[in-house]
């Protein structure tokens, strides 16, 4: 089948970098891009006429949030009540379980990926809690998320993930970690059962990965043991590390080096391994601010650093910084890492966090972090067909409205859409030539319903944080309401 999508704007891709293209066409035959360029004849099965809208590869969400929330309850606790969205001693040692059915944990990743697909999300790899189950993921819960994925048609890189131990807080309040790392050799054992299932699934839009938790959450076993099996598979690793102070004394204390130096004696840094957030490093004025060589280490070995910046900016931190990162050579990709999963929203968070940072006004352009949220995400993926929209590529992509009254005036259509706008201006996305989004909305959802099962969930899982207090604190107390109920029974006059 060969479609043609036109639009005022395509961000189009010429000698190994984005163009924009007045009054283009996108026009693709199954799952392959045939022509980018400006808008003229031809014949096709179907046509898309979008005006005022802004045609772009399809977004790479590599640390994309498949839970029902993160950060409306735990980003904004003070002190003495932080403790308590942690496990408690006591819940890992006697009382540990699952607060959702499997079940209705499918519910929870229909309801997270159909989110990530309206704000234009074409590729991912998955982020969720695990402070709400026994311990981490299981084989069987990524299969069912794999045919949901499946169904609505996204690009996934998809496995459970695993972990040796478990952020805890005693009963005087300090954090550890507490181990199980029989829990976390059976955890690689179904990571890599489920590597056997994706390779005989021989879906092009499934391609199974590695995804341990936190590295202060694994033992050194688990960790080379990780390593070995992702050279001897070839897939990728992606680890979640120097994102903490927190992390960087758990890590000393156990292992007797920080951080990027325990990636080093595990051989997991290389060119397959993508480290979420990556703040915790010499250049970081919490930690030394000078630099000692942390950059460079990370550009040599290759990997890939996927930046969260609005995950950073709701906990209070930032990356210093993000010119700095890419003029040592590090890959920059993007992840959303919480709710709302919108790549617009934290691209233009990114941006003016840089400006303080830096301290300057053009420290980290608009144009430099869609790259890193198109052709970064292809880098770290090792996927030259994604991230761009040229003749050859993959046909992954996405239409923003430009016309809503409340963006303003248009000046260039991407800073407009960064600075102005939001993903939820997304109005159609294509993956691989199947129509994701049609005009707003997914095919074949029920997006009431499934609001309302998410709803429900999200109550009990917030009811459940109680039982795994140190306190025993109840969920109105663990999270009070930002003004008091109303509770005047007057009398009108």
């Amino acid at each position: 089948m060969r479609t043609c999508i036109r639009a005022d704007h395509v961000l189009g891709h010429e000698n190994g970098r984005h163009v924009l293209i007045a009054g283009g066409q996108v026009v693709y035959e199954d799952d392959s891009i045939v022509y980018v360029g400006p808008a003229r004849d031809g014949s096709f099965d179907e046509t898309l006429e979008l005006g005022a809208s802004l045609i772009t590869p399809g977004l790479i969400d590599l640390d994309a949030l498949t839970d029902i929330d993160h950060l409306v309850l735990d980003s904004w606790a003070p002190a003495d009540r932080a403790g308590g969205l942690q496990w408690s001693e006591d819940y890992f040692e006697r009382r540990r379980r699952d607060v959702f059915t499997p079940e209705e944990r499918q519910v929870v990743r229909e309801y997270a990926l159909v989110q990530l697909a309206l704000h234009g999300i074409t590729t991912y790899m998955p982020i969720a809690s695990e402070v709400h189950s026994a311990w981490a993921e299981g084989y069987d819960e990524l299969v069912g998320m794999t045919e949901t994925s499946r169904r609505l048609g996204l690009r996934a890189y998809l496995g459970p993930a695993y972990r040796s131990g478990v952020n805890i807080v005693r009963p005087d309040g300090e954090r550890a970690v507490a181990f199980d790392e029989e829990r976390g050799r059976a955890g690689l054992a179904d990571a890599l059962r489920f590597l056997d299932y994706t390779a005989d699934l021989a879906d092009p839009l499934v391609t199974g990965a590695l995804l341990p938790c936190r590295i202060e959450t694994l033992s050194e076993e688990l960790m080379v043991a990780t390593a070995s099996a992702a050279r001897s598979r070839n897939v990728m690793v992606r680890l979640h590390a120097l994102q903490g102070l927190l992390e960087r004394r758990l890590v000393r204390e156990r292992f007797g080096v920080p951080p990027l130096q325990l990636l080093e004696r595990t051989g997991l840094l290389g060119d397959n391994l993508l480290v979420p957030h990556g703040l915790i490093i010499d250049r970081n004025p919490a930690v030394d601010g000078a630099d000692h060589g942390d950059l460079a280490t990370l550009a040599a070995a290759g990997v890939s650093i996927i930046h969260c910046p609005q995950t950073s900016f709701r906990y209070g931190s930032a990356l210093h910084s993000f010119g700095t990162y890419l003029a040592a050579g590090v890959n920059l990709c993007l992840g959303t890492d919480s709710f709302p999963p919108d790549l617009v929203r934290g691209m233009d968070v990114g941006v003016h966090l840089a400006k303080i940072v830096d301290g300057t006004a053009d420290a980290a352009p608009a144009e430099r972090y869609f790259e890193a949220a198109t052709l970064g995400g292809a880098r770290a993926l090792h996927r030259a067909d994604l991230g761009r929209l040229e003749a050859g590529a993959q046909a992954d992509l996405v239409a923003f409205s430009l016309a809503d009254f409340r963006d303003g005036v248009l000046d260039d259509p991407v800073r407009t859409l960064l600075l102005n706008g939001t993903a939820r201006s997304v109005t159609h996305s294509v993956v691989a030539g199947r129509m994701v989004v049609r005009d707003g909305e997914v095919p074949g959802v029920d997006l009431a319903a499934l609001r309302a099962r998410a709803q429900a969930l999200f109550a009990r899982m917030r009811a459940a944080y109680s039982e795994r207090d140190t306190l025993r604190r109840g969920a109105d107390e663990l999270f009070p309401p930002t003004f008091p109920a109303f509770a005047s029974q007057g009398t009108p006059t």
